[in-house]
């Protein structure tokens, strides 16, 4: 998890005023020994309403974590813009908290130190500290094991420690990359359905990255769904199934029509970029 450097602080209904608004936004990396520069994302357009789930999804090397970094402000965009419109400016309140495919834990910390770090670096009492973090961990149900250490947690427990240090820090905004993807199967459909009850409770918007169409279809609001590179957004779909969600929804005619509409969106983009020079590994999981 990493703290986004600036920070806002939320008003009493910051909830109804938040807005993601992305305009025109381009990212192009410099070119290797006098190589012209890679455009990764072209002409991205796109608001984020308060408290939903947006996924995006697309092509493997189509810009997806590209996008999730520069809404995290952990890269400046080349060209257009990228605002959280809304709230006011507070140094204790973090707009983006991010979770990373890797667990990205301190061996050295306990479950309870892992999830206070986000809070120390914010310089928050001690006493606060321990309460915040205390209650996260109770959250995602690992009370039983505060004082274990990472190599004595299972995957999918680290991945609900890196949640909740997510969280911990009450950012306005939960953005995710590919979480999910290095667990097993088990383990990855029941912690979508963890996932919902997380954002059920706080009421947070989520931004979400994945390669998986049906994970984006059981989380999402609307997908996001992107071309190969240059990533530039081929079509916005809106999930009409009723949210929160639990396994029960993938059963519906509903939901295997949107899995198959999306794979449709992306199936030849997909075969397009793995034919491409230097394509990356992987793809898109139907």
């Amino acid at each position: 998890m990493r703290i986004c450097p600036f920070r806002k602080r939320r008003s009493s209904n910051w909830g109804a005023k938040l807005k993601l608004k992305i305009e025109r936004l381009c990212q192009e990396y410099p070119g290797r020994r006098g190589q012209p520069a890679l455009s990764v994302l072209e002409d991205i357009t796109l608001d984020a309403a308060p408290g939903e789930i947006l996924v995006v999804l697309g092509p493997s090397g189509c810009g997806k974590s590209t996008l999730l970094n520069v809404i995290a402000g952990l890269l400046k965009p080349t060209r257009g813009r990228v605002a959280f419109e809304g709230l006011r400016a507070d140094p204790r309140q973090p707009l983006t908290a991010v979770v990373f495919q890797e667990f990205a834990l301190f061996p050295w910390r306990t479950v309870a130190g892992n999830v206070a770090f986000g809070l120390e670096m914010l310089r928050l009492p001690a006493a606060e500290i321990a309460e915040r973090a205390r209650q996260q961990v109770e959250r995602v149900g690992l009370s039983p094991f505060a004082d274990k250490y990472p190599h004595q947690l299972s995957g999918g427990m680290k991945q609900r420690v890196s949640m909740a240090r997510a969280l911990a820090v009450d950012p306005v905004m939960l953005v995710m990359d590919e979480p999910l993807s290095a667990l097993d199967a088990q383990t990855r459909t029941l912690l979508q359905a963890e996932l919902v009850k997380l954002w059920a409770a706080t009421g947070k918007s989520f931004f979400y990255v994945t390669h998986n169409i049906e994970e984006a279809v059981f989380l999402a609001h609307r997908i996001v769904v992107l071309s190969r590179r240059p990533g530039r957004i081929r079509e916005i779909v809106p999930v009409d199934l009723a949210h929160p969600r639990d396994e029960r929804v993938r059963a519906l005619p509903r939901f295997g029509e949107l899995v198959a509409y999306c794979w449709s969106l992306i199936r030849d983009e997909a075969r397009a970029a793995l034919e491409e020079p230097g394509a990356p590994a992987g793809g898109v999981a139907a």
